[in-house]
């Protein structure tokens, strides 16, 4: 069996095990343990302004995505996979969190592996709508950049603020901008259904048609201390 075969085979089957851990059933206390840690990224991330989401940004942000501790496996092929939330401004302020799952793949000669937590910023109603649909794929449905990093956006990235999602990822302590070009996002409905009940969908919660858990309250406080 050739070397390219065997690279061909190893991304069919990392492919399929980020499918499943994707589609994978949440419970309640899972959803709370997300909520939870979404939160204390969230905080870590942003108490240190000079290394954090500039606060122009922040301010002007329709939707804020967290997903903590993004588990990253590679063996010659590399991919990713991972379970967060999303907060949207209502006409009442932050949303309740809707759950999210995201996933994705890169190909290439590598060994090792990472728990990576992932920000994102969505920035525009084009970028909502996309959010709000079945799966999309960042960079194909929706345009979107590594964002910048700071007190506050540089003239210089005025090509980035266009876009309608800005990405971030920290891995091992550090924070910066990177592309997720080609990952999938799409709902969590399991993990919507065991914290909401069966019947309420995305758009209802992140339309605030649903009330803020407690165990959210944290976190939507903290956001709304960085984006008034």
């Amino acid at each position: 069996m050739s070397k390219r075969t065997i690279v061909i085979l190893l991304g069919l089957l990392i492919a399929g095990f980020a499918s499943l851990a994707m589609s994978a059933t949440s419970s309640r206390s899972d959803d709370i343990e997300r909520i939870h840690h979404a939160a204390e990224v969230f905080q870590e991330i942003m108490s240190t302004p000079d290394k954090a989401v500039p606060q122009e940004l922040m301010e002007s942000a329709r939707c804020i995505a967290i997903i903590p501790g993004e588990k990253k496996f590679a063996f010659m092929v590399g991919g990713n996979y991972g379970k967060g939330l999303v907060t949207c401004r209502t006409s009442k302020g932050w949303s309740a969190p809707a759950f999210l799952a995201v996933g994705g793949g890169s190909y290439g000669f590598q060994i090792g592996g990472s728990s990576t937590d992932i920000v994102m910023i969505f920035r525009n109603r084009n970028g909502l709508d996309s959010l709000l649909s079945d799966k999309f794929k960042i960079g194909a449905d929706a345009t979107a950049a590594a964002g910048p990093v700071g007190r506050h956006a540089s003239a210089g990235t005025d090509i980035k603020l266009n876009s309608e999602i800005l990405t971030y990822a920290r891995s091992r302590g550090a924070f910066a901008g990177v592309s997720l070009n080609g990952a999938v996002v799409q709902p969590d409905e399991s993990g919507n259904a065991a914290l909401y009940g069966s019947n309420v969908r995305t758009k209802q919660i992140v339309d605030g048609g649903v009330a803020v858990p407690s165990a959210a309250h944290t976190l939507i406080s903290e956001i709304t201390r960085y984006t008034k």
